[in-house]
């Protein structure tokens, strides 16, 4: 490749920065709160608000499960962090945090018809959070956890999962995983490979990529054929120093590499079909001369954000078969924004009380079907966050879903899931339409 086409890449891979730095102090925000009922004149707001709300109040009170139809509870999920593993940026603060869990929000709401309310906490205590959600569940009907560093991120989902009655969901460790599944489902298709027979390199050791593993081994893949690589190296029987203090880690090294390999992310990736990354932003972390080494066709996901491990053309450069990254300005975004409004639509919708790993398989293989057998192609393995009507598919898979696995509150049929997820979203994309029409959303 020119050295000047390079140069073009590289300067359209830093333009969305720029964009932002512009965009956000014009809009100072990216969501509001909007009425969503008939306000004729200020005699109504007896009926919204005193002496006509007194009488809803009391009826809820004799019925707590009322909350989900007087009020929006039913459509509200809480987007909570403390800024400790903020997008490639780390411990960023709760503060520094909120540009990306408005954008999280947003993202609810427009492609999934979601109300999401961004909450950054001040305290890093894994207790604090813990109780700060539980105390906050009468206000919401989910909650999305978002960038908590780890190891504290296991414990708070499985506590909260646990104690909670209301769905919780760590994204950087579902949504992550159930997008790269759905991707890897049709990547391997496109290379003609089978998932329990492919050996998988996967560098960072974090909440996303052992998830990633821990799904990918629930759909099929071999244990024993997936290496993982930390800071200090693979994961293996050796690293007992990991024992106490992480975890999930250790029984990473205890479940998989039945190798027993040690060394470095370049030495797991020797032979290897696929190359999962979620680790330290780029380029130049993945080198060339490494995918080199790979098994014939290879597979490489570098997803970090905001800047992928190895630049994509670089990667196809040095041989690789299908590339895909966590970016939507390139091909093959492999994302949560195409997983979360969709399983939180449907979650929400048949009132789940949880969601469970067979409802985020169900959402990986619902989108992965998405794009038909004779359309996946090395440059699209996935749907794009255009492809809208995706959303209200996997909502009502995974409502069905939730249903099968017994913790639904409420029960229809795939159509009646599917057109109320599809009515919700195309009502949120027509009151932005409309809004930006109209200038109450100004152009900048």
């Amino acid at each position: 490749m020119k050295k000047s086409t390079s140069k073009q890449q590289l300067k359209a891979a830093q333009k969305p920065a720029e964009q932002a730095r512009k965009l956000h102090p014009f809009y100072k925000g990216k969501i509001e709160v909007v009425p969503k009922c008939r306000i004729r004149d200020f005699n109504d707001f007896a009926i919204w608000y005193s002496p006509g709300v007194a009488a809803v109040c009391t009826d809820i009170n004799k019925n707590l499960e009322l909350a989900y139809e007087y009020t929006n509870k039913w459509n509200s999920v809480a987007v909570v962090s403390d800024g400790t593993r903020v997008l490639g940026l780390g411990d960023i603060g709760p503060e520094a945090a909120m540009p990306v869990m408005e954008g999280k929000a947003l993202l609810y709401k427009y492609l999934g018809g979601v109300d999401a309310y961004p909450i950054c906490l001040g305290t890093k205590d894994q207790r604090e959070i813990i109780n700060t959600v539980k105390i906050l569940q009468p206000s919401f009907g989910g909650v999305n956890l978002e960038d908590i560093s780890q190891p504290k991120c296991f414990p708070i989902l499985y506590t909260l999962r646990k104690e909670c009655h209301i769905p919780v969901w760590h994204d950087d460790q579902q949504g992550t995983a159930l997008v790269t599944l759905a991707g890897l489902i049709n990547a391997l298709k496109v290379v003609n490979k089978k998932i329990s027979k492919v050996k998988i390199a996967m560098l960072g050791a974090g909440s996303a990529n052992i998830c990633i593993a821990r799904l990918i081994m629930f759909y099929g893949a071999n244990p024993a054929n997936i290496i993982m690589v930390d800071s200090k190296g693979t994961l293996n029987k050796k690293r007992k120093e990991l024992k106490n203090t992480h975890p999930e880690k250790w029984a990473m090294c205890c479940d998989t590499n039945g190798s027993n390999l040690e060394g470095t992310i370049e030495q797991a990736m020797e032979n290897a079909d696929v190359l999962i990354c979620l680790s330290t932003p780029g380029p130049d972390v993945i080198k060339k001369e490494w995918i080199k080494k790979m098994a014939k066709n290879p597979i490489v996901f570098t997803c970090a954000n905001p800047t992928p491990e190895i630049w994509p053309w670089e990667a196809k450069e040095a041989g690789a078969a299908v590339v895909a990254t966590g970016r939507s300005d390139f091909e093959n975004q492999v994302n949560n924004s195409l997983g979360f409004p969709g399983v939180f639509r449907g979650t929400l919708d048949a009132r789940a009380t949880t969601i469970t790993d067979n409802m985020c398989i169900t959402a990986a293989v619902e989108l992965a079907s998405c794009i038909a057998d004779n359309k996946i192609k090395p440059t699209q393995i996935l749907p794009t966050m255009d492809d809208w009507k995706v959303y209200p598919k996997v909502a009502a898979a995974v409502a069905v879903k939730a249903i099968k696995e017994k913790v639904a509150q409420k029960k229809a049929t795939y159509d009646q899931f599917y057109n109320q997820a599809m009515a919700m979203i195309k009502r949120s994309r027509a009151l932005t339409a409309d809004m930006m029409k109209n200038r109450f959303i100004k152009k900048a």
